[in-house]
């Protein structure tokens, strides 16, 4: 009865009070540690498990029965058998070795498959490769840190794999075409086996070309009479999917969306919901009739032309809504996928600015640390900055509107009577005052001002400096003399500047960003953007870590020309300080520049 008080499930707790365990993805944390306590301490003699349980939890038995060998694909729609090696696993529960002597599992399964089973049990399996279903994507990370270099070394590289060993073992796995050879001599395998290894490799880098990860470019010969191998170049979107691990029909993906023209922050919810990444989001039987139901409850529509309720992607937009405008969600099994979907956003996301910036898209940009940020508080960003806090609701946001608050900076910035302010606000009892209080406290209040320098030209004479040695770091490189230029701003045309963001906190902040609902935590980082606001054009983008130390300046260069133009033009450029993870703590400075002649500036 007192395990049955604990528990917050009402399926769990009807079949606990019959001796009968249930767990699954789905659960609560809570209740799955009870039922595990309670199995383990022989309390429940029988637990009702999904096929996940035997790779993550080890609970032994005496007993393991697998009904069924097949779960519903959605993506294939339609049931598939479980891999081999997950029956195993199930099957590798049975048997307490401080109890038993013997064990026994039952595998419940279709008529015609039984002798399969029998023969797969009692028989070895050799266990085959995969790697030649995800070489593209393996290539593309190789060429990215400099293993591979030419052609000739992807298929070398290939060689040393443990699928090679299986693919000269077992041909016919593999090739198709083995399979048809009657009466295989050695060399007629070795030739096949060359032929097919020759049109893995062509197709593998022909689609890291087409997804512009790769150039490849002609190679020089080592000997006289030599063919040159092709050399293997990485792009920059190359590297974009090598450092977030993503496939590179994902980045190719992004660059085609990222190079129209600004996209709004809707638009970009839905590029990053389409993105491949997701097609192996689950989507269970019968959650395609869930999945409509529940999007009319959303506020974004879904489009029908291009989504349907079935598709992975429907759903990972559906949970994004609910994550950002606090729908409840119709079953426990959504909240699983909501952490996985949240999971993945961010190296996503942040992949996506990448290659905006590249782009050199400005509002696309901007509206992608929107999302950020709106991700990490579960918010949206047509709400005030206010609603992000912990208690505050609509009469709370109206008290401080008739303050002159409208945003959470103005709060965190009136300090010595924040405690007043903050009594003036009904807020639910003192430990909800307490913990607001001790927010706005750590909240990190950012300095920020800019400094620009005409940089003096580079010596021609003085030698290149030597590149540090291989496995060291070296001497950090010497920065550029130049003459510093007050306000109001006046440059030559057609002059190296340098623009520095400087950067310090007024307080010492928390470590980690509040973000309760977020299933990570999180530390501060600020994107440090320059821009041209009038044209929608980035000029540059840099990442920055402050340390969490009270007036300790972290600076952020930008180096750029002044324009080649008639003297006595005007131009401005803006700076972007946005955090990564608070809704609200933004910060733009605007710099009007005016070419003047040397003399003048002199």
């Amino acid at each position: 009865e007192y395990a049955v008080r604990r528990v917050t499930d009402s399926s769990l707790k009807e079949t606990l009070a019959y001796g009968i365990g249930i767990h699954h993805a789905g659960l609560p944390e809570r209740d799955r540690k009870v039922t595990e306590e309670l199995f383990c301490e022989g309390k429940i003699l029988v637990l009702i498990s999904t096929s996940t349980l035997a790779w993550g939890v080890n609970f032994p038995a005496h007993l393991v029965i697998i009904k069924g060998t097949e779960y519903y694909d959605g993506a294939l729609k339609r049931y598939v058998d479980f891999p081999i090696t997950d029956v195993l696993q199930m099957m590798g529960r049975a048997g307490r070795p401080q109890f038993d002597t013997e064990a026994r599992a039952v595998i419940m399964v279709h008529e015609p498959k039984k002798n399969f089973y029998r023969r797969f049990i009692y028989e070895p399996f050799p266990v085959e490769s995969s790697l030649h279903e995800q070489l593209t994507d393996h290539l593309n990370a190789e060429i990215v840190a400099k293993t591979i270099k030419t052609r000739e070394e992807a298929i070398d590289y290939v060689t040393w794999t443990y699928f090679f060993r299986r693919l000269t073992a077992n041909p016919a796995y593999y090739d198709q075409q083995a399979a048809l050879l009657e009466q295989p001599t050695f060399d007629k395998q070795r030739d096949m086996l060359a032929n097919y290894i020759e049109r893995l490799m062509n197709k593998c880098l022909d689609e890291l070309i087409r997804s512009g990860c790769i150039e490849l470019k002609e190679g020089v010969p080592l000997r006289t009479g030599e063919i040159p191998s092709a050399l293997v170049e990485p792009t920059k979107l190359g590297r974009v999917a090598s450092l977030y691990y993503l496939g590179h029909r994902t980045v190719a993906q992004f660059q085609r969306s990222l190079s129209r023209e600004g996209l709004g922050f809707v638009e970009l919810m839905r590029v990053l919901c389409e993105c491949p990444e997701y097609d192996e989001l689950p989507v269970r039987h019968n959650e395609d009739k869930m999945n409509a139901e529940f999007a009319e409850a959303c506020p974004l529509e879904v489009d029908l032309a291009i989504q349907a309720y079935d598709s992975p992607h429907t759903k990972a937009f559906l949970l994004l809504q609910a994550h950002m405008w606090g729908l409840a969600l119709p079953i426990n099994d959504y909240k699983t996928d909501l952490k996985t979907v949240l999971d993945r956003s961010i190296p996503l996301i942040q992949a996506m600015v990448d290659i905006a910036a590249e782009e050199a898209q400005l509002r696309s940009t901007v509206n992608l640390i929107l999302l950020l940020q709106c991700l990490h508080q579960s918010h949206q960003p047509w709400k005030s900055s206010l609603a992000c806090m912990p208690h505050f609701n609509e009469k709370t946001l109206k008290i401080l509107a008739g303050m002159g608050i409208e945003a959470v900076p103005e709060l965190i910035e009136r300090q010595r009577t924040l405690q007043k302010d903050l009594q003036k606000l009904n807020l639910p009892n003192a430990d909800a005052y307490k913990e607001v209080l001790q927010l706005l406290q750590e909240m990190p209040r950012l300095r920020v001002r800019v400094e620009l320098r005409i940089l003096d030209p580079e010596d021609p004479t003085q030698a290149p400096e030597a590149p540090p040695a291989e496995g060291g770091e070296g001497a950090p490189p010497k920065r550029r003399k130049g003459k510093l230029v007050p306000e109001p701003y006046k440059v030559p045309p057609d002059v190296e500047l340098e623009l520095a963001v400087v950067m310090n906190y007024e307080n010492t902040p928390c470590k980690f960003v509040h973000a309760p609902r977020f299933p990570k935590k999180k530390t501060y980082s600020w994107w440090c953007i320059l821009g041209d606001t009038e044209v929608d054009e980035l000029v540059s983008i840099k990442k920055a870590i402050l340390p969490t130390r009270a007036r300790t300046e972290r600076r952020v260069n930008f180096q750029f020309c002044s324009p080649a133009d008639e003297v006595g033009e005007t131009f401005t450029l803006s700076v972007l300080v946005m955090s990564d993870s608070w809704f609200g703590l933004d910060q733009q400075l605007d710099l009007c520049i005016t070419t003047v002649d040397k003399a003048e500036v002199a």
